[in-house]
């Protein structure tokens, strides 16, 4: 029999052996001039802070970068965006108000009355019908005004023109890009930081309408070019540099920013942790960005002097051309917070491994109810169980190509993903069958050791 002391003897000899070699390894690793794990392993956590940091803040960047050259830089998608507009109905009434005013500015009804009268009145009039009509012309002169108004606000409300609204701002989105690219004329134009609009084109088409109609007086509507201002701001000129720097990297920036994020998790010593910190980054800069848009609708909305637009239908017109951003913005949020909760749910921090054991133990008791009730799986239980991670990653993969193949995503669309991914994970968990419990369904009186699914080996009774 070997004494016990001796084999304490040899195994702390052995210890300090061992102990001896690790310091000679390091010792060498010093006089080479390879620096010390710890120090490598810092080096690494700064680098990966820097690179995911740098995806965070370029995060936000890249939505509006993607947002300018799809909505702002594409003409169908711009005119999609700003649409439905002329269906808003304080948008109506303010444009009938711009247009109405652009008419009777270059139309002088007291002089047109005045004409007409005097005519009249040269025919030899007695002094008091003279004095009637004399009387009448206020009155004629409002009415003419309330006629031209409601015919304004019939043609700008009709259904027909809607196509008269998508072509004109068709048209209208070359001059914008030219506005935002700095380039002048058209039916918007930006000078000394002011942005005006155009009111010529609808007021022709007024003018069409009320002279198809019988009003031969909108025959002496000259073709007007009328501008109004829109906004008076130094944010003008900022606006387009930005614009053009971000449509010029639109396609570039999202790629950069996920080459500096994946760089970011390979570099980081715990990769879970890297994915969790990083996601819940980009989420804070989602939240930042839109804090954003709600200030710049503030000063907007400031910066707007009210001749054309009121403040409601400005905080409208604001709101219709960022929809898609703030959309964009949203469902990029939800995106990084659903990879945040499954990096730490997958991590190595005592939580995530309790939750982990917690469900996997919830999974376990669910499948040996079934199997008492005569639910077994065999050789595909075996099967599943064998292959279940490279199933998990699998069905991960598929879920992300399906929502970075879909066309326009919304947050309820990834949602739904997020939540049948979840589900095909937790049916693998319950499918999947380790062996030893497939032996112990099929022997269970061969005096074995039995370990039933939640994997702790128990004796078999005396």
């Amino acid at each position: 029999m070997t004494d016990p002391g001796m084999t304490d003897a040899a195994e702390l000899q052995r210890l300090r052996a061992r102990v001896a070699e690790l310091e000679a390894e390091r010792a060498a690793a010093l006089e080479g001039g390879h620096r010390p794990v710890a120090e490598r392993h810092r080096w690494r956590s700064v680098g990966s802070a820097v690179l995911l940091t740098l995806a965070c803040v370029l995060a936000p960047i890249s939505v509006v970068g993607v947002w300018a050259g799809s909505v702002v830089s594409d003409t169908d998608r711009y005119v999609e965006t700003v649409s439905p507009l002329i269906n808003d109905p304080s948008v109506q009434a303010d444009l009938t108000d711009a247009v109405t005013n652009a008419i009777f500015t270059h139309v002088d009804l007291k002089a047109v009355t005045d004409e007409a009268f005097n005519a009249i009145s040269n025919l030899g009039l007695p002094p008091r019908a003279e004095a009637a009509l004399t009387a009448l012309q206020q009155p004629m002169i409002s009415g003419v005004e309330n006629f031209v108004h409601s015919r304004v606000q019939q043609t700008i409300s009709s259904p027909q023109f809607d196509t008269v609204w998508d072509r004109s701002n068709e048209i209208a989105h070359q001059q914008l890009v030219n506005l935002l690219e700095g380039n002048q004329g058209g039916a918007i134009s930006a000078q000394n930081d002011t942005i005006s609009v155009n009111l010529g084109p609808i007021v022709a088409q007024v003018k069409e309408r009320l002279i198809a109609e019988g009003f031969s007086l909108a025959q002496n509507i000259p073709n007007v070019d009328v501008s109004y201002d829109l906004v008076q701001s130094d944010a003008v000129t900022q606006a387009q540099s930005a614009y053009r720097i971000l449509n010029a990297f639109s396609i570039w920036l999202p790629i950069i920013t996920g080459i500096l994020f994946v760089a970011g998790v390979l570099t980081a010593r715990h990769r879970a942790r890297a994915v969790m910190l990083g996601a819940l980054g980009i989420v804070a800069a989602m939240l930042a960005l839109g804090i954003a848009l709600a200030v710049g609708r503030i000063a907007y909305l400031q910066a707007l002097p009210g001749v054309v637009l009121s403040r409601d239908s400005a905080g409208m017109v604001f709101d219709t051309l960022v929809r898609f951003l703030r959309d964009s913005l949203r469902l990029t949020a939800v995106i990084a917070l659903v990879v945040a909760i499954a990096a730490y749910f997958t991590g190595t921090s005592a939580s995530a491994v309790k939750a982990r054991a917690s469900a996997s133990r919830g999974i376990a008791r669910l499948r040996g109810s079934a199997e008492h009730a005569g639910m077994h799986t065999g050789g595909v239980g075996n099967w599943i169980y064998r292959y279940k991670r490279l199933l998990w990653v699998a069905t991960v993969i598929v879920g992300g190509l399906v929502l970075v193949f879909w066309s326009e995503p919304t947050i309820g669309v990834v949602v739904t993903i997020t939540i049948i991914v979840v589900v095909i994970v937790a049916l693998i968990e319950f499918i999947g069958t380790p062996p030893a419990q497939q032996l112990a369904d099929a022997e269970p009186s061969s005096g074995a050791p039995v370990e039933p699914s939640g994997g702790v080996a128990v004796p078999p009774n005396p």
